[in-house]
């Protein structure tokens, strides 16, 4: 009787660990992964940081940190892409793919917008050749955001502004204030949209953040990356 008594126990102590397992297995297969969607151009890719992260790097490092869900990324971004560029991104499968199952978007679009208007730099600038590329600025982002909200009616989208890489030339603030007031606009009829201001990050040109004339270093993209992060409330 004793040995019998001996392997039931012994069988419901094995029972219990096989339970346990099974539990916890079942607990992690039911994790949800949280899905961050990038969309830009080399400021997205992140272009010029030493540590190779960029501001969507940094922010799902801090999302690990601060949620319990594990979080991926998915970076379309193309350094010296423009608003058509993303637009041409709507017609690819991977891209709308990942548009469908993300949580959060991430969109940043537009000085190569302004560069290439105005015929490939910002000195001298031409104001009608740069009010001709906000036109098809603006036609573009519309439909990009049409596609977005297609796929994927609930992820918040969160829109960045522009800053000025040159501030101590205030004709170009004047341009850069113009655009981020048209995108403002754009994304008023969407649900679900935040407008994220990055032009007052940047007031002084400084090797502090920046790592040539547009680009942004480790530094830079770490007050953008909090910029994201104070502007948007993740919980």
């Amino acid at each position: 009787m004793k040995i019998q008594r001996k392997w039931w126990i012994a069988l419901l102590i094995l029972a219990a660990i096989g339970l346990g397992v099974f539990g916890f297995q079942s607990s992690m297969s039911h994790q949800k992964e949280e899905q961050i969607v990038a969309l830009g151009d080399s400021l997205t890719y992140g272009v010029g940081d030493e540590s190779g992260h960029g501001y969507v790097e940094n922010l799902e490092q801090w999302l690990d940190k601060n949620h319990d869900d594990p979080v991926t990324v998915d970076n379309y971004a193309i350094p010296g892409q423009q608003s058509d560029g993303m637009l041409g991104q709507m017609n690819e499968a991977a891209v709308m793919k990942s548009i469908e199952h993300a949580d959060y978007i991430l969109f940043f679009i537009g000085i190569n917008d302004i560069i290439k208007s105005n015929g490939g730099d910002l000195s001298p600038l031409y104001e009608d050749k740069i009010a001709m590329g906000k036109k098809d600025y603006e036609q573009n982002v519309q439909r990009i955001l049409d596609q977005i909200r297609e796929k994927n009616p609930e992820a918040p989208i969160l829109f960045l502004g522009l800053y000025n890489p040159y501030p101590d030339k205030p004709e170009i603030g004047e341009i850069i204030n113009d655009w981020n007031a048209t995108s403002q606009s754009l994304i008023e009829p969407y649900d679900n949209v935040t407008f994220i201001p990055t032009n007052d990050l940047y007031e002084e040109k400084s090797s502090r953040y920046f790592s040539d004339e547009v680009h942004l270093n480790e530094q830079g993209y770490e007050k953008l990356t909090m910029r994201i992060i104070k502007a948007y409330d993740f919980e």
